[in-house]
């Protein structure tokens, strides 16, 4: 037997053992860099479903708080069934109307006791997001002026 093929077959089954650590650290990254791109898709989902809240209780007469949150949740005065951010519900959206009216007063809306569910195999955790408010001085509060 030569030099070589004997320091062949004491190495057998090294690829494999490379191959797998190496994929392993591949695929943890991998998973690493597409749940940080979920989580910061849904922070600024979040955002900016405050501000839409806050935007349409601006601009309504009634001081409808469950409207307000069906738009916060759905996207949609009404309702429905499916809502833009995954387990975000009405129970996470406060409304505070604050001596409003026409051109007075504030309305808050705010996000809060949001929990987001990881997707990663074996780890499957949430975390708390941090609470979202956005506070906006009534405007219109759905006036529209008699000469338009």
């Amino acid at each position: 037997m030569t030099r070589s093929t004997k320091n062949r077959g004491s190495e057998r089954g090294a690829t494999l053992l490379e191959f797998a650590i190496g994929a392993t650290i591949f695929l943890t990254a991998m998973f690493a860099v597409i749940e940080f791109g979920r989580a910061l898709w849904t922070h600024n989902a979040l955002s900016d479903a405050a501000r839409r809240g806050a935007r349409y209780a601006v601009n309504h007469t009634s001081n409808d708080v469950a409207a307000v949150q069906n738009v916060v949740v759905y996207g949609d005065p009404a309702g429905g069934s499916q809502p833009l951010v995954n387990n975000l519900t009405t129970a996470n959206v406060q409304v505070q109307y604050s001596n409003f009216g026409l051109a007075s007063g504030t309305v808050a809306v705010s996000i809060v006791n949001y929990q987001f569910q990881f997707v990663i195999p074996l780890i499957g955790t949430t975390i708390s997001m941090p609470n979202y408010s956005t506070t906006l001085t009534g405007e219109n509060a759905g006036l529209v002026p008699p000469n338009l």
